[in-house]
């Protein structure tokens, strides 16, 4: 059974991604789905899949659901529509856009397939993780393991009040013309 492994980007910010193995014939919401918890968003809200390009136009739509708006073509429905299905290039790629209100969209590109399954591993699955995925509803807090990983990337426990060592005690201060 083929295992699907796609990179996904934040569309806003492309060194935060993750990459999803999925096998190939699980469905779009399954997709869709593990999206949704890699990033650490709820399911609460409506999302459409457009096949796409390499210059990330939106081609053929796989949709959640059918929408109350005016198609050029019936959408594909993600729960009967298989993942490998629609791979139709060895690249292929994905738009993926979810709550049409926020407008949150995330770009897919397909970075491997492997014919070998993990037998320790419950597809789809989150396989790679980079960068700190955005908040969904405002600001996320910086709590345990990010931020440790924070700290460690910008040093932020050297000089921790804040204040150089310019006047420090026992040294007068002088203004540009040498007055103390």
């Amino acid at each position: 059974m083929a295992i699907l492994r796609f990179r996904i980007y934040w569309e806003e910010d492309d060194a935060t991604y993750r990459d999803v193995a999925i096998r190939h014939t699980q469905n779009f919401k399954d997709l869709h789905e593990a999206i949704l918890k890699a990033f650490e968003f709820d399911t609460k809200h409506k999302a459409t899949f457009f096949r796409s390009n390499d210059l990330w136009q939106k081609g053929r739509e796989i949709s959640l659901e059918k929408y109350e708006r005016d198609y050029k073509v019936a959408p594909l429905l993600m729960e009967e529509t298989t993942v490998g299905s629609e791979i139709k290039e060895p690249n292929q790629k994905f738009v993926y856009n979810y709550d049409f209100n926020k407008n949150w969209f995330f770009l897919l590109e397909l970075i491997n397939v492997s014919k070998e399954e993990n037998p320790k591993v419950n597809y789809p699955a989150t396989v790679r993780t980079e960068g700190i995925a955005p908040s969904q509803y405002g600001t996320k807090g910086l709590v345990g393991d990010k931020l440790a990983e924070v700290e460690e990337k910008y040093d932020l426990t050297a000089g921790v009040d804040g204040f150089g060592e310019e006047g420090e005690e026992g040294e007068e201060e002088t203004d540009e013309l040498g007055a103390t």
